[in-house]
């Protein structure tokens, strides 16, 4: 999905905008009781669809626009 995308550019002078990746990332991540991860592409894969819209200002093709709970600063 960020193929093409320089979003290392984009975010190295902007620490709250990484900070909402990671967050989106961590909201969505589901654990199991041992503490492992269930999701962790689903979680991947909506902090990348953040990314590609900052990046380009659009949502990627078939993906569905984020939840205000997935965005959510804690």
């Amino acid at each position: 999905m960020l193929r093409g995308i320089d979003y290392w550019e984009e975010l190295r002078e902007s620490p709250s905008q990484l900070e909402t990746c990671v967050a989106i990332f961590a909201n969505v991540l589901e654990l199991d009781d041992h503490g492992e991860p269930l999701n962790e592409k689903y979680a991947e894969r909506r902090a990348a669809t953040w990314l590609y819209r900052y990046c380009t200002g659009e949502l990627p093709p078939g993906e569905p626009d984020l939840e205000p709970w997935e965005c959510r600063l804690h």
